[in-house]
């Protein structure tokens, strides 16, 4: 269910469980701090988008930064299950490949737009909102280089580094794929970003020398 369906589902005045009136409020959160930015929303925008008084919006979230917090761990942690479920798919290196970048690609058109919360952020001056975005672009990374290190032997620092790459250039391109309308069907982009990061990884020899479905 969409951030809209969720909080246009439920009429105003309706008595949820804590952890659906909490969802509700992450979801009206949501379309106001992508609609305006962290600056500009109100926590009146949100508790009038959610259909609440700010006094139930206030007990959940004892104000917009912990509620903004909230959400990004959310998305960072929906970032994460996604690269690794990519990773997790296949034993074939191309493929996994292609499915990482499936990956990122879907985490930016999700029409919630919650991407730009996490990659787009205008509070990464904020100490615990750049903490929590370096850290999901780590553990991205370092679930990718777990599966470099596995199959090419490198060193841990070197596995990171190329791992690091590999997921910068995929969120990179797949935000700006997405910011030129799309032009380029996203399947064909998956192909071509696949295409380009392939041919660089391919280059590093299996661990052991064995050929691998994919590899090569």
């Amino acid at each position: 269910m969409t951030a809209i369906e969720q909080t246009e589902a439920r009429p105003r005045g309706t008595r949820l469980p804590r952890r659906a009136r909490r969802n509700q409020l992450l979801g009206a959160a949501q379309e106001v701090f992508v609609a305006q930015g962290y600056h500009a929303a109100a926590m009146d925008d949100i508790a009038e988008r959610a259909g609440v008084s700010k006094p139930v919006l206030y007990q959940h979230f004892p104000g917009k930064l912990e509620l903004y917090l909230a959400l990004l761990d959310q998305h960072c942690e929906a970032l994460l299950h996604a690269v690794r479920t990519a990773l997790a798919s296949t034993t074939d290196n191309k493929k996994r490949v292609e499915a990482t970048m499936h990956a990122y690609f879907a985490y930016v058109e999700d029409e919630g737009g919650a991407f730009r919360l996490v990659f787009e952020s205008d509070l990464t001056n904020e100490t615990a909102v750049r903490e929590r975005v370096d850290k999901v672009a780590l553990d991205c990374a370092e679930a990718i280089s777990e599966v470099i290190a596995e199959d090419t032997g490198l060193p841990r620092e070197q596995s990171m580094l190329l791992a690091v790459g590999l997921g910068g250039v995929s969120q990179v391109v797949a935000r700006y794929w997405l910011s030129s309308g799309g032009s380029i069907p996203r399947e064909e982009a998956v192909q071509l970003l696949t295409s380009l990061a392939w041919r660089g990884i391919a280059g590093f020899p299996l661990h052991g020398g064995e050929g691998q479905q994919g590899q090569h």
